[in-house]
Protein backbone atom coordinates (compact mmCIF):
# COMPACT_ATOMS: atom_id res chain seq x y z
CA UNK A 1 0.00 0.00 0.00
CA UNK A 2 3.11 2.43 0.45
CA UNK A 3 4.92 4.01 -2.01
CA UNK A 4 8.28 4.95 -0.81
CA UNK A 5 10.53 7.91 -3.19
CA UNK A 6 13.07 9.40 -2.61
CA UNK A 7 13.42 13.38 -2.95
CA UNK A 8 15.96 12.94 -5.35
CA UNK A 9 13.11 10.87 -7.20
CA UNK A 10 10.38 13.65 -6.74
CA UNK A 11 12.73 16.63 -8.09
CA UNK A 12 13.95 13.98 -11.21
CA UNK A 13 10.49 13.88 -11.75
CA UNK A 14 9.77 17.39 -11.66
CA UNK A 15 11.58 17.82 -14.06
CA UNK A 16 10.19 15.70 -16.70
CA UNK A 17 7.00 16.67 -15.76
CA UNK A 18 6.14 19.82 -17.17
CA UNK A 19 -20.71 26.22 -8.50
CA UNK A 20 -22.67 26.40 -5.41
CA UNK A 21 -25.99 27.09 -5.45
CA UNK A 22 -25.72 24.51 -8.58
CA UNK A 23 -24.35 21.88 -5.60
CA UNK A 24 -27.18 22.89 -3.69
CA UNK A 25 -30.01 21.90 -6.02
CA UNK A 26 -28.36 18.61 -6.82
CA UNK A 27 -27.67 17.66 -3.35
CA UNK A 28 -30.71 18.82 -1.78
CA UNK A 29 -30.98 16.93 0.93
CA UNK A 30 -29.01 15.62 3.45
CA UNK A 31 -25.63 14.06 3.16
CA UNK A 32 -25.53 10.15 2.66
CA UNK A 33 -22.98 7.79 0.86
CA UNK A 34 -22.74 4.34 -0.01
CA UNK A 35 -19.69 4.24 2.00
CA UNK A 36 -17.69 1.51 0.54
CA UNK A 37 -14.42 1.09 2.14
CA UNK A 38 -11.39 1.90 -0.48
CA UNK A 39 -8.88 -1.40 0.00
CA UNK A 40 -6.03 -2.11 -2.27
CA UNK A 41 -7.27 -3.63 -5.07
CA UNK A 42 -5.33 -6.94 -6.80
CA UNK A 43 -2.18 -4.90 -8.35
CA UNK A 44 -1.93 -1.12 -9.62
CA UNK A 45 -4.36 0.50 -12.44
CA UNK A 46 -4.48 3.48 -14.22
CA UNK A 47 -6.08 6.02 -12.47
CA UNK A 48 -7.68 9.92 -12.86
CA UNK A 49 -6.92 13.02 -10.48
CA UNK A 50 -8.87 15.68 -10.58
CA UNK A 51 -7.62 19.27 -9.44
CA UNK A 52 -7.50 22.90 -9.72
CA UNK A 53 -3.82 22.79 -8.20
CA UNK A 54 -2.80 21.68 -11.74
CA UNK A 55 -5.18 24.97 -13.28
CA UNK A 56 -3.07 27.29 -11.44
CA UNK A 57 0.93 28.47 -12.97
CA UNK A 58 2.88 28.32 -9.28
CA UNK A 59 1.37 25.02 -8.25
CA UNK A 60 1.03 22.97 -11.85
CA UNK A 61 5.03 21.80 -12.13
CA UNK A 62 5.19 20.62 -8.91
CA UNK A 63 2.34 18.70 -8.69
CA UNK A 64 2.57 17.08 -12.09
CA UNK A 65 6.12 15.98 -10.93
CA UNK A 66 4.35 14.18 -7.63
CA UNK A 67 1.56 12.42 -10.01
CA UNK A 68 4.42 11.61 -12.50
CA UNK A 69 6.71 10.26 -9.52
CA UNK A 70 4.25 7.45 -8.59
CA UNK A 71 2.54 6.37 -11.58
CA UNK A 72 6.16 5.98 -12.54
CA UNK A 73 6.74 3.71 -9.42
CA UNK A 74 3.31 1.83 -10.42
CA UNK A 75 4.07 1.39 -14.06
CA UNK A 76 0.74 2.71 -14.67
CA UNK A 77 -0.71 6.03 -16.04
CA UNK A 78 -2.59 8.63 -14.41
CA UNK A 79 -4.61 11.37 -16.22
CA UNK A 80 -5.51 14.77 -14.92
CA UNK A 81 -8.67 16.59 -14.82
CA UNK A 82 -8.79 20.04 -13.92
CA UNK A 83 -10.98 23.31 -13.92
CA UNK A 84 -10.05 26.49 -12.67
CA UNK A 85 -11.15 26.93 -8.83
CA UNK A 86 -13.92 29.20 -9.35
CA UNK A 87 -15.84 26.26 -11.50
CA UNK A 88 -14.54 23.73 -9.95
CA UNK A 89 -16.94 22.00 -7.35
CA UNK A 90 -19.53 22.76 -9.91
CA UNK A 91 -17.71 20.73 -12.35
CA UNK A 92 -16.42 18.15 -10.48
CA UNK A 93 -19.99 17.50 -8.55
CA UNK A 94 -21.63 17.17 -12.44
CA UNK A 95 -19.26 14.05 -13.43
CA UNK A 96 -19.13 12.73 -9.92
CA UNK A 97 -22.92 12.60 -9.88
CA UNK A 98 -23.31 11.44 -13.54
CA UNK A 99 -20.69 8.82 -13.53
CA UNK A 100 -18.42 10.45 -15.57
CA UNK A 101 -15.52 10.76 -13.34
CA UNK A 102 -14.05 7.84 -10.62
CA UNK A 103 -11.18 8.32 -9.12
CA UNK A 104 -9.02 11.11 -7.02
CA UNK A 105 -9.94 14.15 -6.34
CA UNK A 106 -8.92 17.44 -4.78
CA UNK A 107 -11.50 19.35 -2.30
CA UNK A 108 -11.36 22.32 -0.35
CA UNK A 109 -12.69 21.30 3.39
CA UNK A 110 -15.55 23.53 3.06
CA UNK A 111 -17.27 21.05 0.06
CA UNK A 112 -16.57 17.87 1.61
CA UNK A 113 -20.57 17.83 2.37
CA UNK A 114 -21.83 18.82 -0.83
CA UNK A 115 -19.67 15.89 -2.52
CA UNK A 116 -20.91 13.17 0.06
CA UNK A 117 -24.38 13.62 -0.50
CA UNK A 118 -23.56 12.66 -4.02
CA UNK A 119 -23.40 9.32 -2.40
CA UNK A 120 -20.16 8.19 -4.50
CA UNK A 121 -17.23 8.88 -2.30
CA UNK A 122 -14.48 5.92 -0.56
CA UNK A 123 -14.75 5.51 3.15
CA UNK A 124 -10.69 5.66 3.07
CA UNK A 125 -10.55 5.10 6.95
CA UNK A 126 -7.89 1.74 5.88
CA UNK A 127 -5.60 4.71 4.12
CA UNK A 128 -5.23 6.89 7.37
CA UNK A 129 -4.26 4.83 9.71
CA UNK A 130 -0.52 4.51 10.64
CA UNK A 131 0.67 7.42 8.53
CA UNK A 132 1.09 9.81 11.54
CA UNK A 133 -1.79 12.91 10.49
CA UNK A 134 -2.62 14.95 12.95
CA UNK A 135 -6.25 14.48 14.90
CA UNK A 136 -7.05 17.94 13.45
CA UNK A 137 -5.84 17.42 10.02
CA UNK A 138 -8.27 14.11 10.14
CA UNK A 139 -11.08 15.49 11.78
CA UNK A 140 -10.74 17.95 8.76
CA UNK A 141 -11.69 15.15 6.35
CA UNK A 142 -14.28 13.45 8.49
CA UNK A 143 -18.38 13.35 8.38
CA UNK A 144 -20.47 11.67 10.63
CA UNK A 145 -17.68 9.57 11.85
CA UNK A 146 -16.80 8.82 8.09
CA UNK A 147 -12.77 9.15 6.67
CA UNK A 148 -14.11 10.80 3.62
CA UNK A 149 -10.96 12.90 2.89
CA UNK A 150 -7.44 12.43 3.42
CA UNK A 151 -5.99 15.68 4.47
CA UNK A 152 -3.86 17.71 2.25
CA UNK A 153 -2.52 20.23 3.71
CA UNK A 154 -4.83 21.99 6.47
CA UNK A 155 -4.34 25.38 8.20
CA UNK A 156 -6.81 28.08 9.44
CA UNK A 157 -7.85 31.65 8.74
CA UNK A 158 -6.20 34.44 11.49
CA UNK A 159 -5.38 37.23 11.54
CA UNK A 160 -1.85 38.36 10.04
CA UNK A 161 0.04 41.33 11.40
CA UNK A 162 2.93 44.13 10.57
CA UNK A 163 4.80 43.67 13.32
CA UNK A 164 6.68 46.74 12.56
CA UNK A 165 3.49 48.85 12.04
CA UNK A 166 1.96 47.45 15.55
CA UNK A 167 5.07 48.12 16.95
CA UNK A 168 5.31 51.61 15.59
CA UNK A 169 1.55 52.49 17.21
CA UNK A 170 2.52 50.61 20.60
CA UNK A 171 -0.21 48.22 19.99
CA UNK A 172 0.36 44.86 21.27
CA UNK A 173 0.75 41.50 19.11
CA UNK A 174 -0.82 39.35 20.92
CA UNK A 175 -4.10 40.97 23.21
CA UNK A 176 -5.52 38.51 25.09
CA UNK A 177 -9.25 39.67 24.84
CA UNK A 178 -11.21 41.54 22.23
CA UNK A 179 -11.29 45.51 24.93
CA UNK A 180 -7.48 44.84 24.27
CA UNK A 181 -7.07 44.11 20.94
CA UNK A 182 -9.92 47.40 19.83
CA UNK A 183 -7.25 49.59 22.03
CA UNK A 184 -4.55 48.50 19.40
CA UNK A 185 -6.54 49.10 16.63
CA UNK A 186 -7.77 52.93 18.21
CA UNK A 187 -3.25 52.91 18.84
CA UNK A 188 -3.04 51.62 14.99
CA UNK A 189 -5.69 54.52 13.63
CA UNK A 190 -3.21 56.73 15.21
CA UNK A 191 -0.04 56.21 12.62
CA UNK A 192 -2.62 57.15 10.00
CA UNK A 193 -3.35 53.27 8.51
CA UNK A 194 -5.97 51.15 8.10
CA UNK A 195 -6.57 48.94 11.56
CA UNK A 196 -7.74 46.23 10.16
CA UNK A 197 -8.77 45.29 6.79
CA UNK A 198 -11.31 43.53 7.84
CA UNK A 199 -13.99 41.44 4.89
CA UNK A 200 -16.59 44.29 4.73
CA UNK A 201 -17.55 43.59 1.37
CA UNK A 202 -20.57 40.87 0.54
CA UNK A 203 -18.60 38.47 -0.86
CA UNK A 204 -15.83 38.61 2.22
CA UNK A 205 -18.48 38.87 5.03
CA UNK A 206 -18.97 35.20 6.06
CA UNK A 207 -14.98 35.88 7.84
CA UNK A 208 -17.55 37.30 10.82
CA UNK A 209 -19.07 34.23 11.85
CA UNK A 210 -16.17 33.74 13.69
CA UNK A 211 -16.20 36.80 15.62
CA UNK A 212 -20.03 35.58 16.15
CA UNK A 213 -18.43 32.72 17.73
CA UNK A 214 -16.03 34.45 19.89
CA UNK A 215 -19.02 36.65 21.57
CA UNK A 216 -20.27 32.97 22.04
CA UNK A 217 -22.80 32.84 19.28
CA UNK A 218 -22.86 28.45 18.53
CA UNK A 219 -24.52 29.77 14.85
CA UNK A 220 -26.13 26.31 14.63
CA UNK A 221 -27.66 23.96 17.40
CA UNK A 222 -29.24 21.04 17.67
CA UNK A 223 -30.16 21.69 13.84
CA UNK A 224 -31.42 24.89 13.79
CA UNK A 225 -29.87 28.21 13.43
CA UNK A 226 -29.03 30.48 16.99
CA UNK A 227 -28.45 33.82 14.48
CA UNK A 228 -30.71 36.05 16.11
CA UNK A 229 -29.43 35.40 19.74
CA UNK A 230 -27.80 38.53 22.32
CA UNK A 231 -24.07 36.85 21.45
CA UNK A 232 -24.46 36.98 17.27
CA UNK A 233 -26.14 40.07 17.97
CA UNK A 234 -23.37 41.84 20.10
CA UNK A 235 -20.53 40.56 17.74
CA UNK A 236 -22.77 42.49 14.75
CA UNK A 237 -23.37 45.59 16.76
CA UNK A 238 -19.31 45.73 17.56
CA UNK A 239 -18.48 45.33 14.29
CA UNK A 240 -20.62 47.86 13.21
CA UNK A 241 -18.82 50.27 15.77
CA UNK A 242 -15.59 49.53 14.17
CA UNK A 243 -16.64 50.22 11.33
CA UNK A 244 -18.10 53.37 12.18
CA UNK A 245 -15.18 54.52 14.33
CA UNK A 246 -12.86 53.96 10.83
CA UNK A 247 -11.25 50.93 12.54
CA UNK A 248 -12.39 48.83 9.60
CA UNK A 249 -12.83 50.00 6.54
CA UNK A 250 -15.44 49.76 3.48
CA UNK A 251 -15.42 47.53 0.37
CA UNK A 252 -12.95 45.47 1.44
CA UNK A 253 -12.88 41.69 0.51
CA UNK A 254 -9.62 38.90 0.83
CA UNK A 255 -8.57 40.15 -2.51
CA UNK A 256 -8.56 43.85 -1.38
CA UNK A 257 -7.32 43.38 1.46
CA UNK A 258 -3.75 41.82 0.86
CA UNK A 259 -3.55 44.75 -1.89
CA UNK A 260 -3.63 47.02 1.17
CA UNK A 261 -1.05 45.04 3.21
CA UNK A 262 1.33 44.89 0.39
CA UNK A 263 1.24 48.13 -0.07
CA UNK A 264 1.55 48.90 3.69
CA UNK A 265 -1.81 50.75 3.95
CA UNK A 266 -3.07 48.36 6.05
CA UNK A 267 -1.79 46.71 9.64
CA UNK A 268 -3.34 43.55 9.54
CA UNK A 269 -6.28 41.68 7.94
CA UNK A 270 -7.64 37.74 7.95
CA UNK A 271 -6.08 34.90 6.09
CA UNK A 272 -4.30 31.16 5.76
CA UNK A 273 -0.96 30.97 5.92
CA UNK A 274 -0.76 30.45 2.39
CA UNK A 275 -2.01 34.05 1.71
CA UNK A 276 1.82 35.18 2.19
CA UNK A 277 3.10 34.52 -0.82
CA UNK A 278 0.39 36.48 -2.83
CA UNK A 279 0.98 39.41 -0.08
CA UNK A 280 4.91 39.91 -0.76
CA UNK A 281 4.59 38.84 -4.36
CA UNK A 282 2.63 42.37 -5.27
CA UNK A 283 4.56 44.43 -2.63
CA UNK A 284 7.34 47.15 -2.99
CA UNK A 285 8.56 46.62 0.18
CA UNK A 286 11.43 43.31 -0.23
CA UNK A 287 11.63 43.09 3.78
CA UNK A 288 7.56 42.71 4.40
CA UNK A 289 7.75 39.00 4.68
CA UNK A 290 10.21 39.34 7.46
CA UNK A 291 7.62 42.04 8.72
CA UNK A 292 4.63 39.72 8.88
CA UNK A 293 3.63 37.27 11.91
CA UNK A 294 0.10 36.31 13.49
CA UNK A 295 -2.19 36.49 16.14
CA UNK A 296 -4.18 33.96 17.72
CA UNK A 297 -7.94 35.62 18.16
CA UNK A 298 -8.62 37.81 20.91
CA UNK A 299 -11.49 36.47 23.25
CA UNK A 300 -14.00 37.84 24.76
CA UNK A 301 -13.31 37.13 28.11
CA UNK A 302 -10.01 35.52 29.50
CA UNK A 303 -10.02 31.91 29.50
CA UNK A 304 -12.12 31.77 26.33
CA UNK A 305 -10.73 29.92 23.44
CA UNK A 306 -9.63 31.25 20.64
CA UNK A 307 -11.65 30.63 17.42
CA UNK A 308 -10.42 30.64 14.29
CA UNK A 309 -11.76 28.20 11.16
CA UNK A 310 -10.58 25.80 9.04
CA UNK A 311 -8.95 25.88 5.36
CA UNK A 312 -7.33 23.37 3.55
CA UNK A 313 -7.59 20.76 0.77
CA UNK A 314 -9.05 17.01 0.91
CA UNK A 315 -8.37 14.39 -0.98
CA UNK A 316 -11.07 12.50 -1.68
CA UNK A 317 -11.88 9.23 -3.88
CA UNK A 318 -14.74 8.35 -6.26
CA UNK A 319 -15.81 5.31 -6.39
CA UNK A 320 -15.40 3.44 -10.11
CA UNK A 321 -12.26 2.18 -12.59
CA UNK A 322 -8.83 2.86 -10.76
CA UNK A 323 -10.15 3.74 -7.55
CA UNK A 324 -8.48 1.35 -5.28
CA UNK A 325 -4.66 2.92 -6.87
CA UNK A 326 -6.12 6.41 -6.93
CA UNK A 327 -6.69 5.95 -3.19
CA UNK A 328 -3.31 4.44 -2.30
CA UNK A 329 -1.74 7.89 -4.40
CA UNK A 330 -4.16 9.94 -2.38
CA UNK A 331 -2.07 8.68 0.72
CA UNK A 332 1.05 8.88 -0.75
CA UNK A 333 0.97 12.23 -1.46
CA UNK A 334 -0.88 13.15 1.73
CA UNK A 335 1.37 11.47 3.43
CA UNK A 336 4.94 10.34 2.21
CA UNK A 337 7.21 12.70 4.11
CA UNK A 338 9.58 13.01 1.20
CA UNK A 339 6.88 14.51 -0.66
CA UNK A 340 4.98 16.51 1.76
CA UNK A 341 7.89 18.09 2.65
CA UNK A 342 9.51 18.74 -1.09
CA UNK A 343 5.48 20.21 -1.67
CA UNK A 344 5.72 22.46 1.45
CA UNK A 345 9.08 23.75 -0.10
CA UNK A 346 7.78 24.36 -3.49
CA UNK A 347 4.23 26.06 -2.24
CA UNK A 348 4.59 26.64 1.71
CA UNK A 349 1.41 24.76 2.08
CA UNK A 350 1.63 23.20 5.69
CA UNK A 351 1.67 19.65 5.27
CA UNK A 352 -0.44 17.19 7.93
CA UNK A 353 1.50 14.80 9.79
CA UNK A 354 3.62 14.90 12.48
CA UNK A 355 6.33 13.90 10.90
CA UNK A 356 6.59 16.76 8.09
CA UNK A 357 5.78 19.42 10.57
CA UNK A 358 8.67 18.42 12.45
CA UNK A 359 10.82 18.42 9.37
CA UNK A 360 13.58 20.77 9.31
CA UNK A 361 12.37 22.78 6.83
CA UNK A 362 9.20 23.28 7.98
CA UNK A 363 10.14 24.17 11.26
CA UNK A 364 12.40 26.69 10.01
CA UNK A 365 9.69 28.36 8.67
CA UNK A 366 8.75 30.31 11.50
CA UNK A 367 6.21 32.19 9.86
CA UNK A 368 4.52 28.50 9.12
CA UNK A 369 5.63 27.46 12.49
CA UNK A 370 4.05 30.40 14.68
CA UNK A 371 0.97 30.28 12.77
CA UNK A 372 -0.16 26.65 13.28
CA UNK A 373 0.62 26.95 17.05
CA UNK A 374 -1.44 30.32 17.01
CA UNK A 375 -3.87 29.82 14.94
CA UNK A 376 -5.17 26.34 13.58
CA UNK A 377 -3.97 24.84 16.71
CA UNK A 378 -7.74 25.95 17.74
CA UNK A 379 -9.44 26.00 14.49
CA UNK A 380 -12.63 24.14 13.58
CA UNK A 381 -14.87 23.56 10.90
CA UNK A 382 -17.97 26.18 10.34
CA UNK A 383 -20.73 24.50 11.68
CA UNK A 384 -22.45 25.56 8.40
CA UNK A 385 -20.56 23.50 6.25
CA UNK A 386 -22.35 20.25 7.16
CA UNK A 387 -25.33 21.54 4.90
CA UNK A 388 -25.39 21.20 0.91
CA UNK A 389 -26.69 24.79 0.78
CA UNK A 390 -23.46 26.23 3.27
CA UNK A 391 -22.93 28.88 0.43
CA UNK A 392 -26.17 30.12 0.24
CA UNK A 393 -26.28 30.23 4.19
CA UNK A 394 -23.16 32.61 4.04
CA UNK A 395 -24.68 34.66 1.76
CA UNK A 396 -27.81 35.46 3.26
CA UNK A 397 -26.00 36.36 6.67
CA UNK A 398 -23.47 38.38 4.66
CA UNK A 399 -25.92 40.06 2.98
CA UNK A 400 -27.57 41.14 6.12
CA UNK A 401 -24.33 42.58 8.42
CA UNK A 402 -23.73 44.75 5.26
CA UNK A 403 -27.35 45.85 5.31
CA UNK A 404 -26.33 46.81 9.05
CA UNK A 405 -22.82 48.30 8.19
CA UNK A 406 -24.51 50.86 5.94
CA UNK A 407 -26.83 51.78 7.94
CA UNK A 408 -30.33 49.84 6.31
CA UNK A 409 -31.00 47.62 9.53
CA UNK A 410 -30.51 46.81 13.10
CA UNK A 411 -28.79 44.09 14.35
CA UNK A 412 -31.37 42.80 16.05
CA UNK A 413 -33.59 42.73 12.73
CA UNK A 414 -30.90 41.81 10.47
CA UNK A 415 -29.78 38.56 12.39
CA UNK A 416 -33.47 37.63 13.36
CA UNK A 417 -33.40 37.85 9.00
CA UNK A 418 -30.66 36.04 8.70
CA UNK A 419 -30.94 33.45 10.82
CA UNK A 420 -34.40 32.27 9.09
CA UNK A 421 -32.93 32.61 6.07
CA UNK A 422 -30.66 29.82 7.11
CA UNK A 423 -33.26 27.85 8.74
CA UNK A 424 -35.20 27.72 5.37
CA UNK A 425 -31.83 26.15 3.76
CA UNK A 426 -31.35 23.32 6.57
CA UNK A 427 -32.11 20.18 4.96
Amino acid sequence: MNTQLSRRDLLRYSAIGVGTAAIFGLAGCAPTSTGVVAAPGDGPTDFTFGSWSLSEDAAKAPLQGAIDAFAGTKNVSASTVSYPYNDYLNQLTLQVRGGQFAGAAQLDVAWLSAMVALGKLSDLSEFSTGRGYTSAALGAGQFDGVQYGLPWTIGAIGPVLNQELFEKAGASVSPATIEEFEEGLRALKGINVIPYAAATKAAGLKDILVWMQTFGSPIIKDGKSTLGDAESVAAVKWYKKLFDDGLIAPDVDRSAARTLFAQGTTAMYDDAPVGKSAVTGQSSDSGLGDKMTSMARPVLASGDTPQHVLWGHLIVVAEGEGSATAAEFAQWITSDDDQTVAYFESLGLPPTTQTALKADAVAANTYVADFTSRVTSTATSSPLWIYPGYSQMETAIAEQVQAVLIGQSSAADAMATAGAKVNSLIR
